[in-house]
C-alpha cells in the first residue's frame, strides 16, 4: 500500500477544502475504498475521514412525506427503520438484498452511491483497464465478460454497477444532495453516475472536492408504496452481485388499470438504468401478465451484448416482468426472508392492498 495522508476534518466545510487537494478520497466505512487501496487499483495520496461529522447521521421526514437520509447513515439502519421501509419498501428491499449482514452493518448511503464496479478486469492491475488508468484499454472486450454490460457500453468500457440501493433510487426519483467548494447543490441519481463513452473514468457527477451529504426520496414516490418491489438475480441465493435486477413501483386504479410506473434496471449498465420507454408503454394498460412481458421487452429493446452475455437481455426482461407482477400484487407487510431473490416467498398480510 503507498504511504497517504490523513485528514479528520471537523465540518463538512472542512472535509470540502482538504478533499479538493489532487489525490484525495473520502473515507467512511470503507468497505470497497480500503479494498482498492489493498490490491492497488486506487493509490490515494490523502483519506479526508469524514465517519466524525454528525450532520451526515439523520434520517429526516419532510413535512410532504418524503425523506432525506444522511451520507452517513448505515444501510442496515436505514433498511430496517420502520417508517422508512414502510414508505419506501422497494429501497429497504433493495438494501437488504446487498452483501452480508456483517457489511450492510458498516456500508454507507454515501458510500453505496461511489462504490466502484465489481469487474474483475478493474481490480486486476496487471489488466488494461481504461476505469482505471485511461487510454490504457479494456481487456473485458475480449476477456471473460458475460457478466459484464448490455446497455450503455462502449467499445472503452463493458462493465457495470455493482449496486442494489442506487437501482431502487433510481426507480424513485430520488435526488443527491452535494456540498462543495461553491455551495450546495442537487443532482437527479438517474444523472449522478456517468455512462462510459470515451471517458469511463469519470464515473460520476462530482467535481473535485465534492462531498455527498445526502440523498432526498420525493412523497410522490412514498405515494406508490403499496405496490414497490425491487427483484435480484444473482449466480448464489446471497452475497452476490446482480446479474439482472430491477426496482418497479406501479401506480393501478380501481379498475385496474395503470395510472402510473416506474422502472429501473441494475447489473446490465455502467449505471442504474431508468427504462422510460418501457414505464410510458404500461400507461393505461391493464395490469396483466401481457402488459409485463411488453414492458420487459421495452426495456431491454436497445440491448445488445458487449460479449459472452447475450442470455442477460432475456435475463432482464423476464425480470422486469416478474417484478412488476410482484408490485402489481402488493407489497407485503413484511419483507421476504430472502429479499431480491427469485426463490424468496413473501408471508404476513400485505401492508397496502
Amino acid at each position: 500500500m503507498n504511504p497517504f495522508d490523513y485528514i479528520r476534518p471537523a465540518s463538512i466545510d472542512e472535509a470540502v477544502a482538504a478533499a479538493s487537494e489532487p489525490g484525495s478520497a473520502y473515507l467512511a466505512a470503507g468497505t470497497n475504498l480500503l479494498d482498492l487501496m489493498k490490491g492497488g487499483a486506487m493509490r490515494p495520496t490523502r483519506l479526508v475521514d469524514i465517519t466524525h461529522l454528525p450532520a451526515l447521521n439523520a434520517i429526516e421526514r419532510d413535512s410532504d412525506g418524503g425523506a432525506s437520509v444522511g451520507a452517513l447513515v448505515k444501510n442496515s439502519d436505514l433498511a430496517h427503520d420502520d417508517k422508512f421501509a414502510r414508505d419506501f419498501p422497494a429501497v429497504a428491499e433493495a438494501l437488504l438484498s446487498g452483501a452480508s449482514p456483517q457489511l450492510r452493518n458498516a456500508a454507507t448511503v454515501g458510500g453505496n452511491l461511489m462504490q466502484r464496479t465489481r469487474c474483475a478486469y478493474f481490480y486486476d492491475t496487471a489488466s488494461a483497464c481504461n476505469r482505471r488508468e485511461p487510454g490504457a484499454g479494456c481487456d473485458a472486450r475480449d476477456g471473460h465478460n458475460a457478466n459484464h454490460a448490455v446497455l450503455g457500453w462502449s467499445d472503452a468500457c463493458i462493465a457495470t454497477h455493482p449496486s442494489d440501493f442506487c437501482v431502487a433510487l433510481a426507480a424513485l426519483d430520488a435526488v443527491v444532495e452535494i456540498a462543495g467548494r461553491e455551495g450546495r447543490r442537487e443532482v437527479p441519481l438517474t444523472d449522478f453516475h456517468l455512462l462510459p463513452g470515451e471517458t469511463p473514468h469519470e464515473e460520476t457527477a462530482l467535481a473535485r472536492g465534492e462531498l455527498i451529504v445526502g440523498v432526498r426520496l420525493p412523497a410522490e414516490a412514498a405515494a406508490l408504496a403499496w405496490r414497490s418491489r425491487y427483484l435480484k438475480v444473482r449466480e448464489r441465493t446471497s452475497y452476490a452481485f446482480a446479474l439482472a435486477s430491477a426496482a418497479v413501483a406501479l401506480g393501478i386504479d380501481d379498475a385496474g388499470t395503470i395510472t402510473d410506473a416506474r422502472i429501473a434496471l441494475g447489473g446490465v449498465a455502467a449505471k442504474p438504468w431508468r427504462a422510460r420507454a418501457a414505464e410510458a408503454g404500461l400507461i393505461g394498460e391493464k395490469a396483466n401478465v401481457e402488459a409485463f412481458a411488453a414492458a420487459g421487452r421495452a426495456a431491454f429493446a436497445e440491448a445488445t451484448a458487449s460479449g459472452d452475455n447475450e442470455y442477460k437481455i432475456r435475463l432482464g426482461q423476464n425480470v422486469v416482468a416478474r417484478v412488476l407482477a410482484r408490485a402489481a400484487a402488493g407489497t407485503p407487510h413484511e419483507l421476504p426472508a430472502l429479499p431480491a431473490s427469485p426463490f424468496a416467498t413473501a408471508h404476513g398480510e400485505l401492508a397496502h392492498v
